[in-house]
């Protein structure tokens, strides 16, 4: 089966990243607008639990935090990808470093970058025009990050919740 570990921001953010993923993401009835973690791998059922154990061990080890979402960019021309650019991507990125420890060998196929995707596969001038549009635009958004995902993918290819894993408490930052 194929799974993935994903953040889903806060619903605010989801509603502004849904009002363009309508338009500009082929995927979007297929998941809610998320922060990739690990990247989709296959994994056998067998080896679930102990996935689940380094998950939750990654959890425990992990305080909640806060994301800022500042500007529009894009992956071109590696991947015809429009994104919201994270202004704070370290807690990500450490969270990214804990869970591919359980995957020991195995290589991601792109550089880790986390991002919150809101288009993909456009044609590379449709891809011009829209990122040059929405570069113009003032995004703000934060999102409280407590929590995150193992997900995975149904024969229909929606993406579906198979467990959440709670985030310590920050009591510095009151997250």
């Amino acid at each position: 089966m194929k799974y993935s570990v994903v953040v889903f921001p806060s619903s605010h953010v989801q509603e502004v990243a849904n009002s363009y993923r309508k338009r500009y993401d082929p995927t979007y009835a297929l998941i809610p607008p998320y922060i990739r973690i690990k990247e989709a791998f296959d994994l056998d059922e067998e080896e679930l639990p102990q996935l689940v154990d380094h998950l939750q061990q990654v959890a425990n080890s992990t305080d909640a935090f806060s994301v800022r979402f500042h500007r529009v960019s894009t992956f071109h021309p590696t991947n015809n990808v429009i994104y919201l650019g994270i202004q704070n991507k370290e807690p990500f990125e450490a969270i990214h470093q804990k869970i591919m420890a359980y995957f020991k060998t195995q290589t991601e196929m792109y550089a880790y970058v986390p991002h919150l995707t809101i288009g993909r596969d456009l044609p590379d001038d449709e891809l011009k025009d829209v990122v040059g549009q929405l570069s113009m635009a003032k995004f703000d958004l934060e999102s409280k990050i407590d929590r995150f995902h193992l997900v995975y993918q149904l024969e229909d290819g929606i993406w579906t919740v198979y467990q959440t894993f709670l985030l310590r408490k920050d009591a510095a930052n009151g997250v």
